[in-house]
């Protein structure tokens, strides 16, 4: 399990009794194909607000896909998604959408000819109107969030590769999201840099923010997540508690990935 940094208490797990908010995502039956791969098979899934939701899984079993249908960088081709009461169906509804979600990838996408909080205040300024003045001082305040105000000036290529991604999850709180994505965000970075960006997204959950987070790093699932998704083969096969998923997983193919990853 990743440590927590010493300026945060280690929490013992998201706690039991959690009250969250109406539901923010709900999907019906969708359903995506790849030519002649059908990569979701009718997932269902409600994730309500201020819900932390783990996404894991075998390669090739849905889960980074289906979190792109949310906001349509993998449009899906069959049933229905819903975000924010607003549905996923035509690109007014899209934009709306967008403004909603926070998405962070594997790859860090920043613009290299701009320096990190140039990165950050550029979205705001022109989607949202924001003026240079209030972008700055709510980018500085993000990089303060997240541990590296001292770098706003520095361009990328000056960065590490967990600071980067940082950078990437302050650029997508900039927007300020009702919900964020999170597709692998530490499969790009060496082993020492991925506690760094872990500690943000602990810091994120705990905060209340509606996270979905398709990742390996089992010890943040266990200690962040209010449920876990196992899909397999394009579908949700499990859907439970941390606590129930390590400790009882009831399908099959569960129990061997878990076998394969803990080795018991």
């Amino acid at each position: 399990m990743t440590a927590n940094s010493p300026a945060s208490p280690a929490p013992s797990g998201p706690p039991q009794q959690r009250t969250f908010g109406p539901p923010v995502i709900a999907a019906q039956n969708v359903q995506k194909h790849f030519g002649s791969f059908h990569a979701l098979r009718g997932v269902n899934l409600t994730v309500r607000q201020g819900e932390v939701v783990v996404i894991i899984g075998p390669s090739g079993s849905g889960k980074s896909t289906f979190i792109r249908t949310i906001n349509a960088l993998d449009p899906h081709d069959g049933g229905s998604i819903t975000v924010d009461d607003i549905p996923l169906n035509g690109q007014g509804n899209l934009d709306a959408i967008r403004r909603e979600v926070g998405m962070v990838f594997q790859s860090f996408n920043l613009f290299p000819h701009l320096t990190v909080l140039e990165n950050i205040t550029l979205a705001p300024m022109r989607v949202r109107r924001a003026s240079r003045a209030d972008a700055e001082r709510k980018g500085l305040e993000l990089l303060r969030r997240v541990g590296i105000e001292e770098q706003a000036h520095k361009y990328p290529a000056q960065l590490s590769g967990g600071q980067q991604q940082r950078v990437a999850i302050a650029r997508a709180l900039a927007m300020e999201p009702k919900i964020m994505l999170f597709d692998e965000p530490t499969s790009a970075l060496d082993p020492e840099m991925i506690k760094e960006v872990l500690d943000v997204m602990k810091e994120l959950a705990r905060s209340g923010m509606t996270m979905l987070v398709v990742t390996h790093e089992m010890g943040f699932a266990r200690e962040v997540a209010d449920r876990i998704l196992f899909f397999d083969q394009g579908n949700i096969v499990e859907d439970t508690t941390p606590e129930e998923f390590y400790q009882n997983p009831k399908h099959e193919r569960a129990q061997q990935f878990l076998s394969k990853i803990l080795g018991h």
